[in-house]
């Protein structure tokens, strides 16, 4: 026994003329985050690492507080990952550091100037330095400082 049914297929909603009925709770958060982001730096304390630029990878997760009400799929009601990512890349490019720890400090602190931004962990690895490992460096984390 066979039955006739008619589908009917699913339409995106028309974000314009339909109320959002969800809204993220107080406190709620969402992760931002950014993978495997490779660039030239100048860093090392070694004299062979002096004078020359080498790959590091950064890797960012960004803990981001969620905007209050319904979503408004505005960017600017975000945090932006390529204003992030052209953000660490000037900060790269800037100039010399020793070490990798300064530098994912450096970085943590750029993520935190925005308001939105609570916590960065960030991960740099140099992906030269020790020729049987895929790559070597820190992670840290960092939170903003709550206000009292």
């Amino acid at each position: 026994m066979t039955q006739n049914h008619r589908v009917t297929p699913l339409r995106p909603r028309d974000r314009s003329a339909t109320p959002q009925t969800a809204t993220a709770p107080a406190g709620a958060a969402r992760r931002i985050f950014v993978r495997d982001l490779v660039l030239l730096a100048e860093i090392g304390v070694y004299r062979r690492e002096q004078g020359t630029r080498q790959r590091v990878r950064v890797n960012l997760d960004l803990m981001v507080d969620d905007p209050p009400g319904p979503p408004s799929d505005r960017l600017r009601d975000v945090v932006n990952y390529a204003k992030v990512v052209d953000a660490v890349r000037a900060l790269v490019g800037r100039g010399r550091v020793n070490l990798v720890e300064t530098l994912a400090h450096e970085i943590a602190e750029c993520c935190l100037v925005d308001p939105r931004v609570q916590s960065a962990r960030v991960r740099v690895e140099k992906l030269d330095a020790v020729a049987d490992a895929a790559g070597v460096g820190v992670e840290i984390e960092r939170t903003r400082a709550r206000k009292a």
